[in-house]
């Protein structure tokens, strides 16, 4: 099965969903958003298919989004979409795409409902939070 991860090395998160795909065998092609930015095809793609608005995918912490004046829930889509197109980082990751579909993994133990089988176990975060017990049942 192949797998896509819009992917920030400098977040945890990410960094986080991107070991889970490996750990389940996957290879996955990782788009450093952040180096290539966006394209508004791209965005509107990646949002339908996992069922967001531009609003739902801000990233609102650690970005410019309160600087922009973006947190004001009159800011329209289209506008987010324009500053997100300067600013690749305002949009919330990782983003995980596979055959089972496309979603936003955060938390990063979502990316296990895009997966056709689950790590074994133990998986742990970075944290040390436990997602996945020796027995491989998640830990919620």
């Amino acid at each position: 099965m192949s797998a896509v991860i819009y992917h920030n090395p400098a977040c945890g998160t990410s960094r986080n969903v991107l070991e889970i795909l490996r750990t389940t065998g996957h290879d996955p092609e990782v788009i450093d958003y952040l180096d290539t930015g966006w394209t508004r095809p791209q965005l509107l793609g990646l949002f339908a298919a996992a069922g967001l608005s531009p609003r739902d995918a801000l990233r609102t912490s650690k970005s410019p989004a309160e600087e922009l004046g973006l947190l004001d829930p009159s800011v329209s889509d289209e506008a987010l979409l324009d500053a997100m197109l300067v600013h690749p980082v305002l949009v919330n990751r990782p983003i995980v795409c596979t055959p089972k579909g496309v979603k936003l993994c955060r938390p990063s133990e979502a990316v296990l409902d895009l997966l056709d089988r689950l790590p074994e176990g133990p998986l742990v975060k970075e944290d040390g939070t436990v997602i996945l017990d020796e027995k491989g049942q998640r830990v919620d």
